[in-house]
C-alpha cells in the first residue's frame, strides 16, 4: 500500500500550569470530600455543575508572531492542574493553559510491528522535529506568559509552575516544549489522499484505497494536512462526504 503510515500529523499540545491564590480551582473542588459530594449532587439534581463540563472550558485562537496571516495557535484553558493524563489533580489552586501548533510541519509514521493483528504497531509522531515548529513552541510559551502577565490575571497572583522560569531563550523554551509537551488526540494523515502521481498517498479522490478493490478509509487519517483546529467536526463532513460517495458508486453499479 504506497505511503501508509508515513505522513502522522498531530497537534502537540504545551501545557502551562500557573499556580494561583485567592480562588479555588478544581483542583480544591475535587480533593475535598465536601467537594466531591457537591459536585455530586449538583450533577444529580441538575444535571450541571462539573462533572457535566469537558475539562476544557476556554478555547483561544491566536497568533505565534505578527507576520502569521492566520491564527496558528489554539488555546484550551482548563480550571484544573496534574502532572499527567490519569494523574490526580494537584492539591493547590491552579489553571491550565495548553497551547498547540496548528499547522505543524513535523511529520511522524505508523508502523506494523508484527504480523499478529493483536500487537500495537509502533507510532512514533516526531514532534518538535523541524526548526520551524521549535521556533512556534518557544513562540507559544512566550505568548502564554505575556497574557497571564496581563492586569486582568493579577489579583490572583499567579505563578508559573510548568514549565518553570528558568527557561528564558527560545533554546531552552524549545526544550521545554518537549518536556510538557502531550498529545492533544488530533492524529490524522497516515492514509493520506493524493493523486496517482503522489507516492505518499494511500487513498484517491473518492477515498478507494489504490492498488485494492472494494476497500476505502474514511476517516481523519486520510488528511493530506491536518486542520488549523479541532479534527472532530472535518472527521465528520469527511465521514458524511464517504458515505454519499458509497452510495452513489453502488447505484452507478447497479445492473
Amino acid at each position: 500500500m504506497p505511503g501508509v503510515g508515513r505522513n502522522l500529523q498531530d497537534h502537540l499540545q504545551l501545557r502551562s500550569i500557573y499556580q494561583v491564590e485567592g480562588i479555588r480551582s478544581l483542583n480544591v473542588i475535587a480533593n475535598s470530600l465536601f467537594g466531591r459530594a457537591m459536585m455530586g449532587l449538583e450533577y444529580a439534581w441538575r444535571r450541571g455543575g462539573p462533572l457535566s463540563m469537558a475539562p476544557s472550558q476556554l478555547g483561544v485562537f491566536a497568533k505565534s508572531e505578527r507576520g502569521e496571516q492566520t491564527p496558528n495557535l489554539q488555546y484550551h484553558v482548563q480550571p484544573l492542574s496534574l502532572d499527567k493524563f490519569g494523574d490526580p489533580l494537584h492539591t493547590f489552586p491552579a489553571f491550565t493553559a495548553s497551547v498547540c501548533n496548528l499547522r505543524p510541519t513535523s511529520r511522524g509514521f505508523v508502523s506494523i510491528t508484527s504480523r499478529e493483528a493483536a500487537e500495537a504497531p509502533r507510532i512514533a509522531p516526531c514532534y518538535l522535529s523541524t526548526d520551524e515548529d521549535r521556533k512556534v513552541a518557544a513562540d507559544a510559551l512566550r505568548l502564554t506568559r505575556h497574557i497571564v502577565a496581563m492586569p486582568a490575571l493579577a489579583p490572583y497572583r499567579p505563578q508559573e509552575f510548568l514549565p518553570g522560569m528558568q527557561y528564558e531563550t527560545d533554546a531552552q523554551l524549545a526544550e521545554a516544549a518537549g518536556l510538557v509537551g502531550t498529545t492533544i488526540f488530533h492524529p490524522v494523515g497516515t492514509c493520506k489522499m493524493g493523486t496517482a502521481d503522489d507516492p505518499t498517498a494511500v487513498v484517491d479522490t473518492r477515498l478507494r484505497v489504490r492498488g485494492v478493490s472494494a476497500l476505502r478509509v474514511v476517516d481523519a487519517s486520510i488528511m493530506p494536512t491536518i486542520t488549523s483546529g479541532n479534527t472532530n467536526a472535518p472527521t465528520i463532513m469527511i465521514a458524511e462526504k464517504g458515505a454519499a460517495m458509497i452510495r452513489a458508486d453502488r447505484v452507478s453499479a447497479a445492473p
